[in-house]
């Protein structure tokens, strides 16, 4: 089964062509330097440029694939969660497609797709399995119990870890995209020299990143009053050991816990190269199975939303032209 996916949740117009976990095509329009500009993204212009990119987009997705609209049997679009406005371009056009070739429409959740993308690279992954989905805008433990079947076993009460990484690595003065630049430039972590807090909540498998933000922020804002200059590259590493910290040791605690062997990793944080080579040393200890998704699959694409799409369409889970965008929605919904 071929399926045209399309993907437009933030500021990343993506189109794939995908059959079964096999990518035959992934085309990414991204927006990143409009954006930063702004030091983030602007999400009337990221509506925009999805608006602008899309068609052409598609048209190169299924070009790269060899393929012509005629041969798709089924499109595929993240309906939820994102802006929503972006949500809703990529929604219309892929209706609108899905209905003029006689096919399928499906609707994809994001963090769902995140997920696939470890199927595309791993073959031999299969649920049941546990799940970190770390990214810009969620931060949530889960069991993935089948491929569309979801428990939300924790996640962030505030701040998600990846926006975390943003807004301290603006305050530091760090070209966007914050997290990806603060990865890069980050030396060696010292909490004595920039002491940060272990925010706990109520939740055993719950994060809070709030806490952690504005003590970096008073640090910076403190630093500047007495014009005492930040170690940038020092107090990135240090922030970086503090979330990665906090993210590792609740996924381990719920895989002893609930005796999972199979630890995946996903959304635009899995990229992170500190998280990578932890999680990877304590799931080494424990003779435990990590899953990573390659890089060029961390980001939002649309080739993870025709991943799981395959899956969505044998549950059942189609779609016809009342299909709206939503702007939060939990993994698990019904």
């Amino acid at each position: 089964m071929k399926i045209l996916a399309i993907e437009s949740s933030c500021d990343e117009t993506s189109a794939a062509v995908v059959e079964d976990r096999t990518v035959l095509s992934n085309i990414v329009a991204t927006q990143i330097a409009e954006h930063r500009i702004y030091g983030g993204v602007v999400p009337e212009i990221a509506s925009r440029r999805h608006t602008e990119a899309i068609s052409q987009v598609c048209d190169e997705a299924v070009a790269e694939a060899g393929l012509e609209y005629g041969d798709i049997d089924a499109v595929a679009v993240t309906f939820a969660p994102g802006l929503i406005g972006a949500l809703l371009v990529g929604v219309n056009f892929a209706k609108g497609l899905a209905m003029s070739l006689g096919v399928p429409l499906i609707p994809v959740h994001h963090l769902r797709s995140h997920i696939a993308a470890n199927y595309i690279a791993h073959p031999d992954l299969e649920p049941p399995f546990l799940c970190l989905l770390v990214s810009g805008g969620n931060t949530v433990i889960a069991e993935v119990t089948d491929y569309t079947k979801f428990k939300i076993l924790g996640g962030t009460k505030d701040d998600a870890a990846g926006e975390c990484f943003d807004k301290t690595a603006r305050c530091m003065g760090l070209e966007y995209p914050g997290g990806v630049t603060l990865d890069k430039i980050a030396t060696v972590s010292d909490f004595k020299k920039y002491p940060l807090p272990y925010p706990n909540v109520g939740g055993e498998y719950d994060f809070s990143f709030s806490g952690l933000k504005t003590a970096v922020i008073n640090t910076v804002h403190n630093a500047e009053q007495k014009g005492i200059e930040i170690d940038v590259p020092v107090l990135s590493a240090t922030v970086r050991e503090r979330v990665c910290d906090m993210l590792i040791d609740k996924t381990m605690k719920a895989a002893e816990n609930l005796g999972y062997k199979k630890i995946a990793v996903a959304g635009g944080v899995s990229a992170n190269s500190e998280l990578r080579r932890r999680l990877d040393e304590e799931c080494i200890k424990r003779g435990y199975s990590l899953y990573f998704p390659p890089l060029k699959y961390c980001g939002d694409n649309a080739a993870m939303v025709g991943a799981q799409a395959i899956y969505e369409y044998e549950s059942g889970n189609t779609a016809d032209s009342s299909l709206n965008a939503t702007a939060t929605l939990p993994i698990d919904y019904r």
